[in-house]
């Protein structure tokens, strides 16, 4: 099948306002690779910069970051990919050569959001070749486009924990519902920990069940957390807390969770600008730590796709519907207003969706 020259992509003109457009079928140069989009995630970054826009996101422009595909098209010298390939990826890696990444601290190379991709709302992504070098793999038939697509923001998630030192854990605490809450009850169960989920929403509730919770707090309802954190550990707290909201107030609250010599892993990320403050008394004498942590490096990653791919993370539950590409704005309003967790976006026309599926 001859590759076309124009593609349907979604563009976030403004806040509030997406156009699908048809736009230029980009070639990759020596080392890229060309992805045709299969499927692709909503994410609560694509969710924030629809809402009010977003420094990372530049606008007019295609978004989105979450995808798996197929190869369409290769630059010179590319090796391991060839036409046809179903691949699953990430939107970023570093550059291996800067003060961070010299000091293997992947994660926070001095480039990495220099050279993200962006553009999975649309038929087709072209890849940078760090990108292609270092975190695009082979999709196995055995898992789904859709699943695959979850391989970065659960490689985020799987940071986080690889960083806490969780194996010495047995009973944690996330506090959060959503799509990231969620992963991390399904990496942690993978882990063989006893989880207790916080969060609000009786329908993200009933998925953290499903996702294999062992218990479930509704603080919406008003109940108090601290008591019930207590009461399930026998008066100690969690070995570990990971606050998955953002919320400067949980941050400050979620001290009180954890038992004497725990940790408490803050992945939501706060607005810029935002204070916490924290009892030294406990920080001290109760031997807390508290380790903030941010996106992943490669070997998280690859740590990411064999939880998928060995089926020991299966992240189907995360998913609320599907929709196409005319419908992104409909998919983002949804989650917005609290109605669903992730949902996929096909970018083929009707009929190809319809046989996709």
């Amino acid at each position: 099948m001859a590759q076309p020259s124009y593609m349907r992509a979604c563009l976030l003109i403004k806040p509030g306002k997406i156009q699908l457009a048809q736009i230029p079928v980009p070639l990759p140069g020596p080392g890229e690779v060309l992805v045709r989009i299969e499927a692709a995630l909503t994410c609560g970054t694509d969710v924030k910069a629809f809402r009010r826009g977003h420094p990372m996101i530049p606008m007019p422009a295609v978004f989105g970051h979450e995808y798996a595909g197929v190869v369409a098209a290769v630059g010179d010298g590319v090796e391991g990919f060839s036409v046809g390939l179903e691949v699953m990826g990430v939107h970023s890696a570093p550059c291996g050569n800067c003060f961070y990444c010299r000091r293997r601290d992947f994660q926070l190379c001095e480039s990495l959001m220099d050279s993200k991709v962006l553009g999975s709302f649309a038929e087709y992504l072209l890849l940078p070749e760090r990108v292609v070098r270092q975190n695009l793999f082979e999709k196995p038939p055995m898992i789904s486009f859709a699943e695959a697509a979850f391989l970065e923001p659960l490689a985020c998630v799987v940071h986080g924990i690889r960083r806490s030192g969780v194996e010495g854990a047995r009973r944690v605490a996330v506090i959060g519902a959503g799509p990231i809450g969620l992963l991390h009850l399904l990496v942690l169960k993978a882990h063989g920990m006893e989880v207790l989920v916080a969060g609000r929403r009786k329908s993200r509730l009933e998925a953290a069940l499903t996702c294999g919770a062992d218990r479930v707090i509704d603080t919406e309802e008003g109940g108090d957390l601290r008591t019930a954190i207590r009461n399930w550990t026998d008066g100690y707290g969690v070995d570990m807390v990971f606050e998955c909201t953002g919320q400067p107030s949980v941050w400050q609250d979620a001290i009180w969770y954890v038992r004497k010599g725990g940790t408490l892993v803050l992945f939501g990320g706060c607005a810029p600008g935002s204070l916490v403050s924290y009892d030294a008394g406990r920080l001290h004498y109760d031997a807390i730590t508290i380790l903030g942590v941010f996106h992943f490096t490669p070997a998280d990653v690859l740590e990411a796709r064999r939880l998928l791919v060995e089926g020991k993370v299966v992240p189907g539950p995360l998913i609320s519907g599907e929709y196409g590409l005319e419908d992104v704005p409909r998919a983002l309003e949804r989650l917005i207003s609290g109605d669903g967790i992730k949902f996929v976006i096909y970018p083929g026309t009707v009929q190809e969706r319809k046989e996709l599926s």
